[in-house]
């Protein structure tokens, strides 16, 4: 039966779901993330005033300014210290929130995350084995091994979680003509074991490094500035702009592979295209915050349980409240046990895993 124009793919029994995308949901987006940058710079082992915050990122437009009653030092702690940390913080949720919908409109299933092709392996190893070999030569004298690592680490994680997607795709393509999702998500599994036993041996025979390498597998937003801001930036746009401009062909997707060829879509083609865009910026933020779970699975169902089932509404909100959810999470990483600091991994970790109760009992009527 044909679907009504405007009404949401995959919908069934008459019942159908708004597919365009409403304003108000685009504002609440916008506010939020206004609303988690205010709290983002304003909370922290320094207190600043909520009001004087927003006057100084106003004063950051040029030909505007305003009285804010900061001092010169706590107007320093907003631009120079939190600033790039929460600017981070909004490109590496928006492109984890973005990435994990777009997996789950690709594998028709809403339990997949961004970490599903082994992007999370990959770069673990190949940080691990960075690491390890800082280490074994001697590293930094101070004796820490992520010491002047700012770019070498990112770069490895990057290349290593790039290498474990492109050894998924060519295990997938290893299925023949009729390879699909499920063959996809099986040679994830299996690159992911094969890659987690090389990181684990590392692990075994570098047994001074493992703190260091657990300090970034529990993942971060530490900056020491816009240099991560800057390195995320390129790869923030390129994957925004693919996944973005191909959303309405996810919505095709959900009805089958079948049903999609004969509305003139190539399902594979769209469906690999989509998946390098997504990888590609899940690598890019995995290589300058570690390992962050669970937000790629938080937000979009979220959006999709609030908002609407079409992935035309989907993607867009995902990235602006899987911005603004990364940025208020990591401002609790940062009180919760101030001084000290919890790792923002763990604090999604704790969020995370009771959701999945939420997925299950609902991924059902949402498929629906």
């Amino acid at each position: 039966m044909r679907r009504a124009p405007g009404t949401a793919a995959g919908s069934s029994g008459g019942t159908t779901r708004p597919a365009r995308l409403r304003p108000w949901w685009v504002a609440a987006g916008i506010v939020a993330v206004l609303l988690s940058v205010i709290v983002g710079l304003a909370v922290g082992p320094v207190g600043l005033p909520p009001l004087g915050v927003a006057g100084e990122l106003l004063n950051l437009v040029p030909g505007v300014h305003v009285r804010t009653g900061l001092t010169g030092r706590e107007a320093a702690i907003v631009t120079e210290l939190r600033l790039p940390r929460v600017v981070l913080g909004l490109l590496v949720g928006g492109m984890l929130a973005l990435a994990g919908g777009c997996y789950q409109g690709v594998f028709r299933n809403p339990l997949a995350d961004p970490h599903l092709l082994g992007v999370a392996a990959g770069a673990g190893l190949a940080v691990t084995a960075v690491i390890a070999l800082r280490a074994a030569g001697g590293g930094d004298p101070s004796g820490d091994a992520t010491v002047g690592l700012p770019v070498t680490v990112p770069l490895a994680a990057f290349v290593g979680a790039v290498g474990a997607v492109l050894m998924t795709y060519l295990l997938g393509a290893a299925g023949g003509r009729d390879r699909g999702p499920a063959t996809l998500i099986l040679a994830g599994v299996a690159v992911s074991a094969f890659l987690s036993a090389g990181q684990t041996y590392l692990l075994q025979r570098n047994a001074d490094s493992i703190r260091e390498v657990y300090s970034w597998l529990l993942g971060r937003l530490a900056t020491a500035g816009w240099h991560d801001v800057m390195l995320m930036l390129p790869y923030t746009a390129l994957t925004a702009a693919v996944v973005l401009l191909q959303r309405r062909k996810l919505d095709v997707l959900s009805v089958g592979d079948d049903e999609a060829a004969s509305l003139g879509l190539h399902p594979q083609r769209s469906r690999y295209l989509l998946l390098a865009a997504a990888s590609l910026g899940t690598a890019a933020a995995v290589s300058v915050s570690g390992l962050i779970g669970f937000v790629g699975i938080i937000v979009p169902h979220t959006v999709r349980l609030l908002a609407g089932s079409s992935y035309r509404v989907i993607l867009p909100l995902s990235m602006l409240f899987g911005g603004a959810f990364l940025v208020l999470t990591d401002a609790v990483a940062r009180t919760a046990a101030a001084p000290a600091e919890i790792p923002i991994g763990v604090v999604t970790a704790l969020l995370g895993a009771p959701f999945f109760v939420l997925v299950l009992r609902t991924s059902g009527r949402v498929a629906s």
